[in-house]
């Protein structure tokens, strides 16, 4: 092929290219133009809504501005949201739970609150129905056969009740768990009569040799106090600036009479206010357990309320008298040490270390402490140097202590523990 078809060749292809090039921007141009054209008609229609060809009703006829009062249509026949609310509102559950043989129900409302002042009726499958006579939104059955069962709750004028029954198994033995829920059962001091349900004893100091000095502290020994609401307002920093190393802050107690659980109004302040200083923490409990199931409740209550704490030192079940005529106070020595036991283990079962608080009296006479050494043991003797001969890990020698930041007295301890 010769130059000159070459080049030939070479114009005819470039011209093709060119007419090509120029047929791509043509159609672009007009489809720019047609998408310019749709987005300007969206806009200024925008917000405003599509009305039909015929039977329009605006709501104003002429001058008449109140037209719209007579159109049916105009307003809605039903408020949605607030039907919906209601509807959710008078929505009522069941938390079912057992520890041994046992059922606890509670009827709690859509946020999860008890629901007292209603005589609530439950239906157990195969076992009959059970009355909530107390009207506290919780009915208690026990003794009942190990297996499988469903829950009914009976129509409650003005409530919306489940439409089925709730599956739960009943345990045949403790298992030494926590039970999910029980803030539910824990009152607060306000809800209760703390004169006659808070009456732990004061150990007594029968042989007058109760000493007031601070005990000395060396390697390997600690100086820690225990607190609740009887010390009132605690200023920690002072507390810590005296030499106090460690704490226990009681959390709670169970009603002397009652038998109800509550918590220590003074817990949350002190345990913050502890924490704050620099002070070592742990937690104790005044039972007035009577069974392993009422144990298990106090361990539960006691993880419920530290779980969002750092604890350096043991959970104690503290167990001594309630002036002689609370609920647990005739316990006898096997029933007792059960109790005592049940509460440790579900504790440890938890992730925390366990403990028993006592006195050398009731641990000579009163629990069968041979049992009980695998946990930590506090002793409660008021004096110079303890009599009692067994294994302790902590030792309460006075009830009149004195330290900076505290009005009054207050317990010393020892801790032989090394955190």
């Amino acid at each position: 092929m010769d130059s000159k078809l070459k080049r030939l060749t070479l114009i005819g292809v470039l011209s093709a290219l060119l007419l090509v090039f120029l047929l791509v921007v043509l159609v672009n141009s007009n489809r720019l133009q047609e998408q310019t054209a749709a987005e300007k008609s969206e806009s200024s229609t925008m917000g405003m809504p599509s009305l039909p060809e015929t039977n329009i009703v605006t709501g104003q006829i002429g001058n008449d501005l109140h037209a719209f009062l007579s159109d049916s249509t105009f307003f809605d026949k039903e408020d949605t949201y607030l039907s919906k609310w209601e509807d959710v509102a008078n929505r009522l559950s069941l938390v079912v739970t057992s520890v041994e043989k046992d059922l606890r129900i509670q009827v709690v409302d859509f946020e999860g609150n008890l629901v007292p002042d209603i005589g609530f009726l439950v239906e157990i499958e195969g076992q009959g129905e059970y009355k909530d006579l107390d009207k506290d939104g919780v009915i208690y059955v026990a003794e009942l056969p190990a297996g499988e069962y469903v829950v009914s709750l009976q129509p409650v004028e003005g409530y919306k009740v489940p439409l089925n029954g709730t599956k739960v198994k009943v345990k045949d033995q403790v298992e030494y768990l926590v039970i999910d829920d029980i803030s539910l059962l824990v009152y607060t001091e306000e809800e209760i009569n703390a004169e006659i349900e808070d009456t732990a004893e004061q150990i007594s100091d029968v042989d007058k040799t109760e000493v007031k000095k601070r005990q000395s502290t060396g390697s390997g020994t600690y100086l820690g106090i225990d607190v609740s609401k009887w010390q009132k307002e605690i200023d920690w920093e002072k507390v810590a600036e005296d030499g106090v190393e460690f704490a226990i802050i009681r959390c709670g107690y169970r009603g002397s009479v009652s038998g109800c659980l509550v918590e220590d109004p003074y817990f949350e302040r002190n345990i913050k206010g502890a924490t704050a200083a620099g002070i070592k923490v742990g937690v104790y409990f005044f039972t007035q357990a009577i069974t392993e199931v009422e144990a298990v409740e106090e361990a539960s209550m006691v993880v419920s309320l530290i779980r969002d704490y750092e604890l350096e030192y043991p959970v104690f079940i503290d167990t001594e008298s309630a002036g002689g005529n609370g609920r647990a106070d005739g316990l006898d020595e096997e029933t007792r040490t059960a109790v005592c036991e049940a509460f440790c283990a579900t504790v440890r079962n938890a992730g925390y270390q366990s403990g028993v608080y006592a006195s050398r009296n009731w641990y000579n006479k009163r629990v069968d402490v041979e049992r009980l050494e695998k946990y930590v043991i506090w002793l409660a003797e008021y004096r110079k140097i303890p009599l009692y001969e067994g294994y302790y890990h902590m030792w309460q020698y006075t009830s009149k202590g004195k330290v900076d930041g505290i009005d009054g007295n207050v317990d010393l301890n020892i801790s032989y523990l090394g955190y």
